[in-house]
């Protein structure tokens, strides 16, 4: 199967079991992923379904509403599925045992150490001579280290017999490869975080920089590699998507779920503010489209 036609269904699922119709004041309608508030969001996004061949009807076929925390959760679940399908395909340029999951940091080999500090800032926590400041200290302290990102991509240690596949490079008897993560020591090794993807259905300046705040943590608080940091988004609104993308230092990028439908539909309506933001994200390599994040991974 071609990236094509995986994008092209990874839209279909979100069309079919997220985006909504629904009705702003004046009573016209806008997608769900659109800020009822602003005319431009609204209007954008609108085309972008339009491009992206998804003709919603209001109420369609009966449809319930959804809230905006199960769009967010089920768009995790879908963009999920297009990463494991995509980066699979691409399996003859980063090889590899791939663990594709929603889980704790401290499940994997760089951040293991953290489980160990937060079980004994919770342990100092309740004691019961600490002031009522140092417990909330200890406990703030354990909270701000441990991170569940929306997706997480791990990479399983590697056997010797797989390491000797080729040819016979160590054995048990050699002092060397003594430390490196990717080598398969003991019977329950970690596995290697090899990306945390965070996914927002939409942005909101605010809420954004609780994505900064992870990035900084995973980076801050390793053992080890960095892994691949990014982001996810159908947000509509360029100026929306820098207070996320612009500047360097957290994020690897963020990616948007139809990039070049987008660009497209903010041409259309002639969006200059708009166009000219998006255009500083794809030139300053802020903004890249789902399907770069596949080849993103293999790097």
């Amino acid at each position: 199967m071609k990236i094509s036609e995986l994008r092209r269904n990874y839209h279909d699922r979100i069309c079919t079991d997220i985006v909504r119709l629904k009705k702003d004041k004046s009573g016209l309608l806008y997608p769900n992923f659109a800020d009822p508030s602003s005319r431009a969001s609204r209007e954008i996004a609108l085309e972008v379904l339009k491009r992206i061949k998804c003709n919603k009807r209001e109420n369609e076929n009966g449809r319930s509403a959804i809230s905006e925390q199960q769009a967010g959760k089920i768009f995790e679940e879908i963009t999920r599925s297009f990463i494991r399908d995509a980066f699979g395909l691409l399996n003859h340029l980063r090889p590899g045992n791939w663990i594709y999951s929603t889980e704790s940091i401290t499940n994997f080999e760089q951040y293991a150490h953290l489980a160990e500090l937060e079980r004994l800032f919770k342990e100092l926590a309740k004691l019961e001579h600490l002031s009522k400041e140092s417990k909330e200290l200890a406990s703030a302290l354990g909270l701000d280290y441990i991170i569940k990102p929306d997706i997480v991509i791990g990479r399983n240690p590697v056997p010797d017999a797989e390491i000797n596949k080729n040819a016979a490079l160590i054995t048990p008897q050699d002092d060397v490869v003594q430390y490196s993560p990717l080598r398969q020591r003991g019977e329950r090794p970690k596995p290697i975080l090899h990306a945390s993807i965070s996914c927002k259905w939409t942005i909101r300046s605010d809420r954004s920089q609780n994505t900064r705040t992870e990035a900084l943590n995973l980076i801050r608080n390793r053992k080890g590699h960095t892994p691949h940091i990014a982001a996810v988004t159908a947000e509509p609104l360029p100026t929306r998507i820098a207070s996320l993308a612009l500047g360097t230092g957290d994020l690897d990028c963020v990616y948007h779920i139809a990039l070049p439908e987008l660009q497209e539909s903010i041409k259309e309506l002639q969006e200059a503010g708009q166009l000219d933001m998006l255009q500083t994200l794809i030139n300053g390599k802020r903004l890249r489209d789902i399907s770069d994040l596949p080849f993103d991974l293999a790097i």
